[in-house]
C-alpha cells in the first residue's frame, strides 16, 4: 500500500514539477514576447518619426522648388514683355522713317525735275548768247576758244614754265634721292674687290734656247703642240718671250698652262704635248666646276645641275671690256638681291636672274643667236624657273620687261657695268660714242651746235634762242634723251642739257 502511495506521491510530484516547469517557461516565454513587441513598436514608432521627417523635408524642398520656378518664370515673362515693347517701339519708328523716307523721295525728286528745267532754261540761254556773240565778232565758237587758249599761253607762258620746272626739280629730286639711297646702301653693302682680269697671250721664257725645243726639228714640236690646242704658236725675234694667239680664251688658257708645264718639264716632244695638253684640259675643267660652285654659292643660288655650274664656270675664262664676265655676274646677283630686297621684290628671282644673265657668253660662237637667247634656251633646258628666265632675258632689252625683278636685273647690270674703272674700252669706241651722240642732238631743228663731253656721259646742246623757246628747250631735251635711248647702246646714264641764251648789247655814245 504504502508502495503505491509512495509511487502515487512521486507520480504526484512529478507531474507538480513538470506542471510548474510548463508554468515557468510559460511565463518566460510571455516575457519575451512582450519585450519583443516593445522594440517592434519602437522601431515602428522611430520609421513613423523619421518618414514624417523625410516628408516634412519633401515638402520644404517641393515648396522651395515651386517658389524659385515661380520667380524665374516671373522674371523671364518680364523680360519676354520688355522685349515686345522694344519690338513694338522698333517698328513704329521704323514706320515713322519709312513715311519721312517717302517724302523726302518725293521732294527730291520735284527737286531733280525743277533742276532739270532750270538747267534746260539755262542751256537755252547760253547758246542766245553765244549765237549773238558770233554774230558780234564774226568767229565761231572753237575760233574763239582757240584765239582765248593762245593769248594765255602766251600771257601765262613763263609762269607755266616755272611751275613746271619746279614741280619736275621737286619730283626728280625725291625720286632721285630715294634712289641714291636704295644704290648707295646697296653699292656700300656690297663692297666688293673687283679686278678687270685679262688672259695673258704672251708668255716669258727662261731663254732663249727652249723656243728652239717648242720649234721642234722641222717644227713637229710647234705643229704637234697647234694641233693638240687649236691655237696658233707665234715665235718672232722678241727675246724671252713667245705668243699664243686664239679667239677661244679656254683654250688659250689651257695651251698656256700646257706649254708651263712642258717647260718645267724639259721634255719637249709630240707625245709628251699630247699627255700634258690632256692634262691641262684636266685641270681647266677642275678649275671651271670649281669656280661655277664657287660663284653660285657666293651668289647664293643653290641647287643648280652640275653641268649648268660647268656652263657658268666657263665665264671665269670671259671677258667684257675687260671686265672677268664671271666676277661681273657675281656682282651684278649681289646688288640685285640687296635691290630687290629694298624694293621688296623676290630677292632669289632676282639674284639667280642675275647670275645668269650672261651665261651666253659662255657658249661657243657656233652656236646661233645673241648671248640673252642663247642664255634662255640654256636656262630653259635645265629646268629653270620662267620668272628666272624672265627676269635675265630683259637686260638688254630685247624682251620687255615682265617682272620687277627683270627691270632690278637690268638696273644692277648697268650700275657694275657702268661703274668707274669697271670697264675699259678703246679710243675709236669712245670717239664713235661722242660722234653719235653729237649726231643726234644736230638732228634735231633749232639746234646751233652739240658738244659730247666727260667720255659721252654729258652732252652739251645749244640752241637757237630766236626759234627755241625755253618751253620748246625742255621737251628737245626730253626728245634727245628719247632717241639716245632707243638708237645707241652705253652703260650707266647720259645727261642732256639744252643750253638757250639771249644775249642783249647796246651802245652808249
Amino acid at each position: 500500500m504504502s508502495i503505491q502511495i509512495t509511487l502515487a506521491l512521486i507520480a504526484l510530484a512529478g507531474a507538480i514539477g513538470i506542471g510548474i516547469g510548463y508554468f515557468l517557461r510559460l511565463i518566460i516565454t510571455l516575457g519575451k514576447r512582450g519585450s519583443l513587441e516593445l522594440e517592434i513598436r519602437k522601431m515602428r514608432l522611430d520609421a513613423e518619426e523619421r518618414a514624417k521627417k523625410i516628408t516634412e523635408e519633401a515638402e520644404q524642398k517641393a515648396k522651395e522648388k515651386e517658389e524659385h520656378l515661380s520667380s524665374e518664370f516671373k522674371g523671364r515673362e518680364k523680360d519676354l514683355k520688355q522685349t515686345e515693347e522694344r519690338l513694338v517701339r522698333k517698328e513704329e519708328l521704323l514706320d515713322k522713317r519709312q513715311t519721312n523716307l517717302e517724302s523726302e523721295s518725293e521732294s527730291l525728286t520735284k527737286k531733280q525735275a525743277d533742276v532739270q528745267t532750270a538747267k534746260e532754261k539755262a542751256d537755252e540761254l547760253v547758246r542766245a548768247q553765244q549765237e549773238k556773240l558770233e554774230k558780234v565778232a564774226n568767229l565761231s565758237a572753237e575760233e574763239a576758244k582757240g584765239d582765248l587758249i593762245k593769248s594765255i599761253e602766251k600771257q601765262y607762258e613763263t609762269d607755266l614754265e616755272g611751275r613746271m620746272r619746279k614741280l619736275e626739280i621737286s619730283g626728280n629730286d625725291r625720286l632721285e634721292q630715294r634712289a641714291k639711297e636704295i644704290l648707295t646702301t646697296s653699292v656700300h653693302r656690297l663692297g666688293n674687290s673687283v679686278v678687270s682680269d685679262v688672259l695673258a697671250t704672251t708668255m716669258t721664257l727662261p731663254n732663249d734656247e727652249i723656243k728652239g725645243k717648242i720649234i721642234g726639228k722641222e717644227g713637229r714640236n710647234i705643229r704637234a703642240f697647234e694641233r693638240a690646242t687649236g691655237v696658233d704658236v707665234i715665235v718672232d725675234d722678241t727675246p724671252g718671250t713667245i705668243t699664243l694667239s686664239s679667239y677661244d680664251p679656254i683654250r688659250r688658257q689651257i695651251a698656256r698652262i700646257a706649254l708651263e708645264n712642258l717647260i718645267l718639264d724639259g721634255r719637249i716632244q709630240p707625245a709628251k704635248i699630247e699627255e700634258m695638253v690632256k692634262k691641262a684640259e684636266e685641270e681647266i675643267n677642275t678649275i671651271i666646276k670649281k669656280k661655277g660652285s664657287e660663284a653660285a654659292y657666293e651668289a647664293r643660288v643653290l641647287n643648280l645641275d652640275p653641268k649648268l655650274l660647268m656652263i657658268l664656270g666657263r665665264l671665269y675664262f670671259r671677258t667684257s671690256y675687260g671686265q672677268n664676265v664671271l666676277d661681273h655676274s657675281v656682282e651684278v646677283a649681289h646688288l640685285a638681291g640687296m635691290l630687290a630686297v629694298e624694293l621688296g621684290a623676290n630677292e632669289a628671282t632676282a639674284r639667280a636672274g642675275a647670275l645668269f644673265h650672261d651665261i651666253g657668253k659662255a657658249v661657243d660662237h657656233e652656236v646661233p643667236g645673241t648671248h640673252v637667247e642663247i642664255g634662255r634656251r640654256i636656262l630653259q633646258k635645265f629646268g629653270i624657273d620662267e620668272a628666272v628666265v624672265k627676269a635675265m632675258q630683259a637686260h638688254h632689252e630685247e624682251y620687255p620687261y615682265e617682272t620687277p625683278e627683270s627691270m632690278i636685273v637690268q638696273v644692277a647690270d648697268a650700275i657694275s657695268g657702268g661703274r668707274p674703272g669697271a670697264r675699259r674700252d678703246s679710243v675709236e669706241n669712245y670717239i664713235k660714242r661722242l660722234t653719235e651722240l653729237e649726231a643726234i642732238a644736230n638732228g634735231q631743228p633749232g639746234v646751233e651746235k652739240s658738244y659730247a663731253i666727260a667720255a659721252g656721259r654729258d652732252l652739251r646742246v645749244i640752241v637757237k634762242p630766236e626759234q627755241i623757246s625755253d618751253l620748246e628747250a625742255r621737251k628737245l631735251a626730253r626728245d634727245i634723251a628719247d632717241k639716245i635711248e632707243k638708237e645707241l647702246q652705253y652703260p650707266g646714264e647720259i645727261k642732256v642739257s639744252v643750253i638757250r641764251e639771249t644775249r642783249v648789247i647796246e651802245y652808249a655814245r
